[in-house]
């Protein structure tokens, strides 16, 4: 996004904030073809043939955001990173209704590697990986959401320390250390 368009973003995300209604039309315009990226990218990580599309996700997520009362949105990183969170909850509920992971499902096992948590090629179990977050969560929640912004959502390290109000330095610590736990994590639950 440009940075005209992104300060204009911010600008929409305030007013709508503050419960001006009428900044929506122009909210899903600016920021649609950003949600359809970040979609991708979700949609990169999960096995060949998924039944949900990008387009569909983007749809699911827009009404999950419509549906927040009260949030004061700082700026456009913020609603990105609160968009590649909704997205990450859809799937996982998507991948929960069909037992993929538990029950046998279509899921295509896959060993975990470092490369995995950082290469679209592969074909991580977003079941698995999300109970790893989820306990992760429970001791640390900042690397949970460094991860959903990095991993899911596709924000750079400055667009991450942004929404954090952390260093970019912090933001690229929190990250490798993410990774490194969630390895050993996912692994020990092989």
């Amino acid at each position: 996004m440009e940075p005209v368009q992104s300060s204009r973003m911010s600008q929409l995300l305030k007013a709508w904030s503050e419960g001006d209604q009428d900044v929506l039309s122009p909210i899903i315009e600016l920021a649609y073809p950003e949600l359809h990226k970040i979609a991708q990218r979700c949609l990169n990580n999960e096995r060949p043939g998924h039944s949900v599309q990008a387009t569909a996700l983007v749809n699911e997520a827009y009404l999950k955001l419509l549906e927040i009362r009260r949030i004061d949105w700082q700026d456009r990183a913020h609603f990105f990173a609160v968009g590649a969170r909704i997205m990450r909850r859809i799937l996982v509920d998507h991948a929960r209704a069909h037992g993929y992971a538990k029950r046998g499902g279509e899921v295509q096992r896959v060993d975990f590697t470092e490369s995995l948590m950082v290469s679209p090629e592969l074909y991580p179990d977003l079941e698995r990986l999300d109970d790893a977050l989820q306990t992760l969560e429970k001791f640390d929640p900042r690397k949970v959401q460094v991860v959903e912004m990095k991993y899911f959502g596709g924000l750079t390290a400055e667009e991450i320390a942004t929404v954090l109000d952390i260093s970019p330095q912090s933001v690229h610590r929190d990250w490798s250390l993410a990774k490194a736990w969630l390895l050993r994590e996912m692994t020990r639950r092989n």
